[in-house]
């Protein structure tokens, strides 16, 4: 079985975050939707976005950081976002109130985004990179992880782009909770890091 690791991004090299997000459409949002008002995310450039992404993710220095690298025998595989909610400005500016639950509950990070190399796609990267949330979660001080997947509708499937946000499931394995249920499809999950799985 091939073993899985992963890091904070800071502690990963630049390499490595490219090597994962040079993939699908990772490459062009580089994982910057949530972190800038709607105008403006319209506005930027892929350079702007490609700067973004490498200020937030700190590598090579003692952090903060903006998610974790997932390796498979030491090869970047994965990616997954995971930080304080109130670094994505957009979560707060978008209508949807499911969006900002509880505004004033205090250490809630956001697992947003998950990208996995075309690679290593349907091989449970994305499990594991959710069970890594928790583990860098209660490393970090997050007193709650939350986070916004998908679940389709019976005998209906989603495109992975679609499935960036996390599928339901995945997160389930991972011990969140579903909070809320906004829509059909979208679900809201949280979990302590620090209690049961």
């Amino acid at each position: 079985m091939p073993e899985f690791t992963w890091l904070p991004a800071n502690r990963a090299a630049v390499e490595d975050v490219d090597a994962v997000f040079d993939t699908s459409g990772a490459r062009k949002c580089r994982c910057q939707a949530l972190k800038v008002p709607g105008w403006i995310w319209r506005d930027t450039t892929q350079e702007e976005r490609d700067a973004a992404l490498l200020e937030q993710t700190a590598c090579g220095t003692e952090g903060p950081t903006s998610g974790l690298i997932g390796y498979v025998d030491g090869e970047p595989a994965g990616w997954v976002a995971v930080e304080p909610r109130a670094n994505y400005p957009r979560i707060w500016a978008r209508k949807q109130p499911w969006m900002r639950m509880d505004p004033d509950l205090e250490g809630v990070w956001a697992v947003t985004c998950f990208v996995v190399r075309k690679e290593w796609r349907h091989t449970g990267l994305m499990y594991e990179l959710a069970a890594a949330t928790v583990d860098y979660g209660r490393a970090a001080g997050a007193a709650v992880l939350e986070g916004y997947p998908i679940q389709p509708p019976e005998g209906k499937t989603v495109i992975w782009d679609e499935a960036s946000v996390g599928l339901l499931q995945v997160f389930l394995e991972a011990g969140y909770e579903v909070v809320a249920s906004p829509t059909l499809r979208r679900r809201v999950v949280r979990r302590r890091p620090d209690g049961p799985a």
